[in-house]
């Protein structure tokens, strides 16, 4: 499964600061450009680290406030002679990305570290984009009518042995119902996995069966068994039969509520 990489949603040109860069022009910059974090650059243009709103904060919360029931912060980024410039409030070393890097090990990458923006590298190790977290996050707005088609396509239509005809296929904004029916019972867990891979996909609700199982049917029924009459219990409004869990096929209990099972 093929994810967008960080080369689609991040922000270029990016606006860089040099380490001399002082406090109120990186506030104004801030204010101009409507971002909330720059990345400071050597002169080749290589990251040594982020300036963001946070760190300018911690100025304002040094300031003397009789008001204030809290503390000030026990310690001031100041420089030599009371200057206050990037080198000063950054923080440092950067942790970057490059444009080739996929959005969810971007993402991964910005929960491991908390950080949340990435500075884009080319090549030669130089900053020319930013990643932010609400960059990423647009992967989540595309449209049902994609999604669908994606995993039409790239998973239903790449899973050997099962059949795109055979298998429903409901999204709404980005939550997927999947329902019909599969050859086997261990292709039920490839899809949906494959399913939960999709860029855009919120949730992916399990409402597949198998057909057979070594030979036997689905409801339950020893193979030897006459068909009792009675149709497979529905497990929601989409059907789906419930068989025994004990055999590795969907029971009851197993994935038969509906809810929806988080992206993994």
């Amino acid at each position: 499964m093929h994810h967008a990489n960080v080369a689609s949603v991040m922000t270029t040109p990016v606006v860089r600061i040099a380490p001399e860069t002082g406090f109120r022009e990186i506030v104004a910059l801030l204010t101009e450009y409507d971002i909330t974090g720059v990345p400071v650059v050597d002169g080749d243009g290589r990251p040594l680290g982020i300036v963001s709103e946070a760190d300018l904060l911690l100025t304002l919360a040094a300031q003397e406030d009789q008001g204030s029931l809290l503390p000030p912060p026990g310690f001031s980024r100041t420089g030599p002679g009371g200057a206050v410039t990037a080198v000063d409030l950054m923080t440092g070393p950067a942790v970057c990305t490059t444009p080739d890097t996929s959005v969810v090990a971007a993402a991964r990458l910005m929960s491991r570290h908390g950080v949340k923006r990435l500075p884009v590298l080319d090549e030669d190790g130089r900053v020319f984009g930013m990643v932010s977290r609400g960059d990423l996050l647009r992967v989540f707005l595309r449209e049902d009518r994609v999604i669908r088609r994606e995993i039409v396509e790239e998973v239903l239509g790449v899973v050997e042995g099962v059949s795109p005809a055979e298998v429903g296929i409901e999204v709404d904004q980005g939550r997927v119902v999947l329902s019909g029916t599969v050859p086997e019972p261990h292709l039920i867990p490839i899809v949906l996995n494959l399913c939960r891979s999709v860029d855009g996909v919120v949730s992916v609700t399990d409402r597949l069966s198998a057909e057979t199982f070594g030979g036997e049917p689905t409801n339950g029924e020893s193979a030897g068994d006459e068909p009792s009459g009675e149709p497979p219990v529905g497990d929601g409004p989409f059907g789906g039969g419930s068989v025994s869990a004990g055999r590795g096929v969907r029971g009851g209990n197993a994935r038969g509520s509906g809810a929806p099972t988080p992206v993994g």
